[in-house]
């Protein structure tokens, strides 16, 4: 069983191959113009021109040490055995709010960036864990379910916004709720809620639906993004900030009582989000204390690699070509030339 580390360097081989047909051609056609310049034992003399056995012998190093040196840096593994090695981790629910409030500039650059940011730096950071992904505004849609696949997750994170999601609001309660559903609910340990959000909308059935959470051994933690203070929503179709009835702007105020009472009754943290790094590295912590159970089973395939070996013989080929003169000078004389010619 053998791969190559970095494959992508073997595409330059067919075109070294195209560089050595065209080098080729052109030797011939250099050497049928030559002799069509006299007589042909009197042309090499006079223009010192290169031994053909000699270029030759020149080029088949060249070649083979721009092959090796590819296959080289390609690095070629071989396989040995396979180990088998079991994964342990937590199954990890992001929940993000995509509503329009989400778009206030409270926090740098605004609400929602920050908050997909702090998901993409924490899934960055995650190695056995499963994770999944709930955008939810009026209503709440499972986007990617739970998977150890983090590049998927990732990108249709990218793609998180308003626009996903057509009706508006923010039904915390609904997202919970369909969270408690992407588990499994046999196991009553190693899950973790993440909801992320402005908990902008008092919703009525979020502290409950967080208590039947609890009681399937799920925990929330909750993360407020915004400020009390609060900042205008800006609307991209518009253009502008949203304005009410009367034509004020409205201002959308991060509601902090909301989340922490959802934290509470889901048995974890409330958190406001400040600092990413410091949210990601207190949400990490939480998450190594949670007891982990088995995600399965990996091979893993213990590889040799041989690219110093092809290095090796690229260098001496091309050390033998530097000691071999492109040309020589022949030893007949001009004027002995023309005489054996009957010039």
């Amino acid at each position: 069983m053998f791969t190559f580390q970095h494959s992508a360097y073997l595409w330059l081989l067919p075109v070294v191959l195209l560089l050595i047909f065209l080098y080729v051609r052109y030797l011939k056609w250099r050497r049928t113009t030559v002799q069509r310049l006299g007589n042909p034992r009197l042309v090499p003399v006079l223009i010192k021109g290169k031994i053909a056995g000699r270029a030759t012998t020149k080029l088949v190093l060249v070649t083979g040490a721009i092959i090796f040196g590819i296959i080289g840096l390609a690095n070629l593994q071989m396989g040995k055995d396979t180990e088998k090695i079991e994964r342990k981790g937590v199954d990890v629910m992001f929940a993000l709010d995509v509503s329009k409030s989400m778009l206030a500039k409270d926090i740098s650059p605004d609400r929602l960036t920050r908050a997909k940011l702090l998901i993409q730096t924490m899934i960055n950071k995650m190695s056995d864990d499963r994770t999944g992904l709930i955008l939810f505004a009026g209503r709440a849609y499972l986007q990617s379910p739970l998977t150890v696949d983090y590049a998927s997750t990732k990108m249709l994170l990218s793609g998180a916004g308003p626009d996903v999601v057509p009706t508006q609001g923010t039904v915390l309660g609904d997202a919970i709720e369909m969270a408690n559903q992407a588990f499994n609910n046999k196991d009553k340990k190693s899950k973790v809620i993440i909801l992320l959000s402005d908990g902008e909308d008092h919703d009525e059935k979020a502290a409950k639906m967080a208590e039947n959470a609890a009681d399937n051994g799920i925990i929330i933690h909750t993360i407020g993004i915004g400020s009390v203070a609060g900042a205008p929503i800006f609307d991209p179709t518009l253009g502008s900030n949203k304005l009410d009835a009367q034509g004020h702007e409205i201002i959308s105020k991060l509601n902090e009582a909301e989340l922490q009472q959802i934290a509470a009754a889901g048995k974890g943290t409330y958190q406001l989000l400040t600092n990413n790094n410091e949210t990601v590295s207190n949400l990490l912590s939480q998450i190594d204390k949670m007891e982990a159970k088995n995600m399965g089973s990996v091979l893993f395939a213990n590889y040799k690699s041989y690219f110093q070996y092809f290095l090796l013989v690229a260098v001496v080929l091309l050390l033998i070509d530097w000691f071999i003169p492109a040309a020589k000078k022949s030893n007949m004389s001009v004027e002995h030339s023309f005489q054996t010619t009957g010039v």
